[in-house]
């Protein structure tokens, strides 16, 4: 009994009350208690390497192989122009295709790719003086009147309307899905010189929202559309790139704390008040049942490829070798995961379970850092997941039920502010380990990896105060040698895939 009534009734009530699908967080709560896919851990059995099949080094690719059958079902579907068969090298039931080629390939698939990004939620981990404290002390300290000044602007926004980069002043830059948009114009553009003109080039573009944010998320699209960075290539290329394709993501309930014991209930006492339970997002994993719909209508409008993945990632852009590798390889999806850096602490990193299945696995959570270190000291790179993926849409059409039912449930201990309680959530890229023979992109995080986990990593990618850094620990002597990487990884991208040059106020759109 809780609070005098029915259990379940009294549960069903405050979940209600609180804006919380019901279904789903008592779903999620049984098939926690039945210990139905749930596991803290991984039974991993090795941390993977490159092999240049499973796992290929794409940024120093020279040449890829494709069976000949995969090679003509891609170019009668796509009805690629001939001369780029023509440029391989056809060895018995085989094709070779060197990079260059390779890139055509891509730029000419790009009308069948759709775009899709994951809206984190509201940035209070992001934005947490504590979270980027502990991310290093000293680094920290150098960023502390900075993070005070920023800071209370981001807690409570979706994290992809909060500033993607900061100018070497500090000023704000223009927000995650506002760049992700701008970049998808221009290589719609840049596809228009070469190939000619589509309608169709990367998009429309699609995401996930939540029940929380879909609303602000909109409003702010309508404010994109009227900016500098987005109006003169909307009205050059004639694509609306902010009327986005939405799924929105509800919201489940904290569960009970692993000191209260099994079964696990629903928390029912956020901040102390009893009766009060606590919505959260159920993690990215859901997204494969919250886009099910928007996978099928792209699957309509003529879609072969998605590409999907976290909005906080600058580097995260549409690949053309990339997307030809998969499309001639016949493979379900591919993967990009980075060579790990000293800034890599939280997520999940590559790893092979016992069953032989690659799988990606947080660290902490899944795969302790005693594990991850020790990998490295031996010589062997670990490869860090850069939450992205580009899928082969039929087959992912085909496989959902499959990975709906199947995606695990990390269940966590947490206690901040609102109590002890536990977390359920479903990783998006543990959808690894469910496809057959998936691709792993083992990519350089300076050209692929540009994310932000904390607000402090965002301040080191930017390019600010990396001077101030001193040496003072061996820790704080990675992260700026890492930072000094990312940031010019960063001017890279702005001026490259961005279209965006420096000027004395700081960023700005050429157009």
């Amino acid at each position: 009994m809780q609070g005098g009534e029915t259990n379940i009734r009294y549960i069903k009530r405050i979940l209600k009350e609180a804006n919380i699908d019901v279904d789903l967080a008592l779903g999620m709560l049984d098939r926690i208690n039945r210990n139905d896919f749930s596991a803290d851990t991984v039974d991993f059995d090795e941390i993977p390497s490159v092999d240049g099949t499973g796992v290929v080094d794409v940024a120093r690719l020279d040449a890829w192989r494709a069976r000949a059958r995969n090679v003509e079902a891609v170019f009668t579907r796509a009805k690629l122009p001939e001369r780029l068969l023509a440029s391989a090298v056809s060895r018995g039931d085989t094709y070779h295709f060197d990079r260059a080629t390779l890139y055509r390939i891509g730029l000419h698939l790009l009308p069948f790719v759709a775009y899709g990004i994951l809206n984190g939620g509201s940035a209070t981990s992001y934005a947490d003086r504590k979270k980027n404290r502990t991310f290093d002390e000293y680094v920290f300290s150098v960023y502390s009147d900075l993070f005070e000044r920023v800071a209370p602007g981001i807690v409570g926004k979706p994290k992809g309307l909060t500033p993607a980069f900061f100018d070497p002043n500090g000023r704000s830059g223009p927000a995650f899905v506002e760049l992700k948009m701008r970049s998808l114009l221009l290589q719609a553009l840049r596809y228009r010189r070469v190939v000619g003109f589509s309608e169709r080039v990367l998009y429309p573009m699609f995401q996930m929202t939540s029940v929380d944010n879909n609303d602000e998320i909109q409003d702010a699209y309508a404010r994109y559309a009227a900016g500098p960075f987005l109006k003169p290539l909307i009205d050059r290329t004639g694509i609306e790139i902010t009327h986005v394709l939405t799924g929105v993501q509800p919201m489940t309930a904290a569960y009970t704390h692993s000191s209260e014991g099994f079964p696990r209930r629903v928390f029912d006492r956020a901040y102390g008040e009893r009766g009060r339970p606590l919505p959260l997002p159920g993690g990215h994993g859901q997204s494969f049942a919250v886009l099910r719909d928007v996978f099928v209508r792209l699957a309509e409008l003529g879609k072969e490829f998605i590409q999907i993945g976290n909005v906080d990632n600058v580097g995260n852009v549409v690949d053309e070798v990339s997307l030809a590798v998969l499309a001639l390889s016949g493979r379900p999806a591919g993967f990009d995961f980075a060579f790990r850096t000293a800034v890599d602490v939280k997520g999940g990193v590559l790893v092979r379970r016992k069953n032989g299945r690659l799988t990606c696995a947080d660290i902490g959570a899944a795969v302790p850092m005693e594990c991850v270190l020790a990998s490295e000291k031996s010589g062997s790179p670990v490869l860090f997941n850069c939450a992205t993926g580009l899928f082969r849409l039929s087959t992912l059409i085909d496989s959902l039920d499959r990975i709906v039912g199947e995606i695990p449930l990390r269940v966590t201990d947490q206690e901040k502010d609102a109590g002890k309680y536990s977390q359920a959530e479903q990783i998006t890229w543990e959808v690894i380990g469910i496809l057959d023979d998936p691709l792993i992109f083992a990519v350089n995080k300076d050209a692929r990896f540009l994310a932000a986990k904390m607000l402090v990593e965002n301040f080191l990618t930017s390019g600010i105060r990396l001077d101030a850094l001193r040496p003072n620990s061996p820790t704080s002597t990675a992260i700026r040698s890492t930072a000094y990487r990312l940031h010019e990884g960063l001017v890279r991208k702005l001026t490259g895939v961005y279209g965006l040059k420096h000027t004395r106020s700081g960023w700005a759109p050429v157009d």
